[in-house]
């Protein structure tokens, strides 16, 4: 008697131990597929957000074009397949992407795939605050039409009450100057910002700073757009904030626009040939910035 009792009790210690086993291996189970699951749709939102961030860079000049540039950008991810749709709002792209993703344990149970869904929009707004800006200015007044032929005069009266304005970004001098036009200021300009106005004659380090960039980018719009090289360049919007005898001395930053410069200056020339385009770029958005056309992206979900 006493040996059918432990007999029974092996037993029943033997279906326990079963019992665990079965439950141990279900639950590490899960464990795996889940890991999987959410790797993979980590990866699937990141490539999201990439596609339609890069994708909304061509928001201002096609749908096609910014179609195109999703679909690159999840090839380059190795995820073009998952591709659901592209679709439109005001200068905005969402990317949707869909994906089955083959599991191994749950398979067991009668789950031998599951659906990982994801979304991501980005948008254009107002350019509100950026590095890189050259020190030209124009006044908010100015009435600019985009892809129209301008010249920007820099003769030795420096800035004066017109709609075109020479700015002393990191203090003047002539120096300074070329090195901003040069390379772009490398210091945050935002709206709101007020920025003295550079007096000296910086006609000729005018010259010899419109000609590298063209050197430097021997392209049309298009292609220069495309680079994003120096021949495009990044001008502060500004309103008169300190005049005295009729001559601004400092400028209040409200936006930014994009500059195209069209062709080299030579001799004595004092002035910058070129167009106002409307173009996406590093920066920061700001609903109160004036639209001049120099737009930032951003993730809007």
């Amino acid at each position: 008697m006493i040996k059918r009792f432990f007999k029974k009790d092996e037993g029943n210690a033997m279906i326990l131990v079963s019992l665990a086993l079965t439950a141990l291996l279900a639950a590490t189970g899960l464990v795996i597929d889940g890991g999987k699951l959410y790797m993979t749709q980590s990866h699937l939102q990141k490539t999201a957000n990439a596609s339609a961030l890069s994708g909304a860079q061509k928001l201002l000049t096609s749908e096609a074009a910014t179609t195109t540039i999703v679909k690159e950008t999840l090839y380059h991810h190795e995820e073009l397949p998952s591709l659901e749709q592209v679709s439109f709002g005001q200068l905005r792209v969402k990317v949707d992407l869909e994906k089955q993703v083959p599991l191994s344990f749950s398979g067991l149970i009668g789950n031998d795939s599951s659906t990982v869904t994801v979304d991501a929009t980005a948008g254009l707004g107002t350019m509100g605050a950026a590095t890189g800006a050259v020190p030209l200015g124009i006044d908010r007044s100015f009435n600019l039409e985009y892809y129209k032929e301008y010249e920007l005069k820099t003769d030795t009266t420096g800035s004066d009450t017109g709609w075109f304005g020479i700015l002393a970004l990191g203090g003047p001098g002539a120096a300074t100057y070329y090195d901003n036009f040069i390379n772009g200021y490398q210091h945050e300009i935002q709206i709101g910002n007020v920025i003295d106005t550079e007096t000296g004659n910086v006609a000729g380090k005018t010259r010899e700073a419109i000609n590298e960039r063209i050197n430097n980018c021997p392209y049309s719009m298009e292609q220069a757009i495309d680079k994003n090289c120096s021949r495009i360049i990044l001008v502060p919007v500004y309103e008169p904030y300190n005049v005295q005898s009729n001559q601004i001395k400092q400028v209040k930053i409200t936006g930014f626009a994009y500059f195209y410069i069209t062709e080299p200056t030579s001799g004595k020339e004092t002035s910058v040939h070129g167009m106002f385009i409307k173009k996406a770029g590093p920066g920061k958005i700001d609903e109160h910035a004036d639209n001049r056309g120099a737009f930032s992206i951003r993730l809007l979900e």
